[in-house]
């Protein structure tokens, strides 16, 4: 499979190593440029790119960047794109540490159908919620026991299938966890985040988590601070 990722931070890189070790083209991008890129490309055999090239043909692509910069992103990204391109959202709105205030967030709308708005296209919810070492290192083969599962939310049911397919061949249960609508469910502070769960371990937490952020996922006046320091 041809894919593209946008960000080369944690998660980024991460799936960057593990989609080549898996055989796919892979191209990755981020802000600085792909000049910045090339120890990660060495290491990989991925193709670094500048962000319009790494979508170009691309089938699946991978939106991995903070998320108070989903909004520069350039409006016609997904237009080089493959058709009926597949696209992931890895992102996670860290409003007091990082990201500040993001409007459309903050008056209700999930994570990720804030960043489908922002590009105009559906996403899929996935690899959010856990540790980028553990994705790394982590993974087992099928029927293993102590396979970590993640949870995986979109509206297109074909696109999930694809990233479905695509968690467990990087040695995870993939869990559905609905719709965008339903995908508060894995994001920070709910049970399912960062717990490193099996499948029924998953359900139970989506099942268990409740709606609405708590005080410490909420921007504040003096957003954003530091991941040290929250504001």
């Amino acid at each position: 499979m041809k894919i593209g990722i946008i960000g080369a931070g944690q998660i980024g890189g991460t799936l960057t190593r593990r989609f080549t070790e898996l055989g796919h083209e892979v191209s990755v991008a981020n802000s600085r440029g792909p000049q910045t890129l090339t120890a990660l490309a060495h290491e990989t055999g991925a193709k670094a790119a500048s962000v319009t090239d790494a979508v170009r043909g691309a089938e699946l692509v991978v939106v991995t960047i903070p998320m108070k910069n989903v909004a520069q992103l350039p409006r016609d990204l997904l237009k080089g794109a493959a058709k009926n391109v597949v696209v992931v959202d890895t992102n996670n709105y860290y409003p007091q540490q990082r990201d500040g205030r993001i409007a459309g967030i903050e008056d209700g709308l999930t994570e990720s159908q804030y960043v489908a708005q922002q590009l105009g296209h559906t996403v899929v919810k996935a690899f959010n919620n856990i540790y980028a070492r553990h994705l790394l290192e982590l993974g087992k083969a099928a029927g293993a026991p102590g396979r970590i599962a993640l949870p995986v939310a979109g509206d297109d049911e074909k696109a999930k299938a694809v990233v479905m397919r695509l968690v467990n061949d990087l040695g995870f249960d993939a869990v559905d966890a609905g719709t965008l609508d339903e995908s508060w469910r894995q994001q920070p502070g709910t049970p399912v985040y960062t717990a490193d769960r099996n499948a029924e371990g998953v359900r139970k937490a989506l099942a268990q988590a409740t709606k609405g952020r708590t005080v410490q996922w909420r921007a504040t006046e003096s957003s954003p601070g530091t991941f040290a320091q929250p504001a």
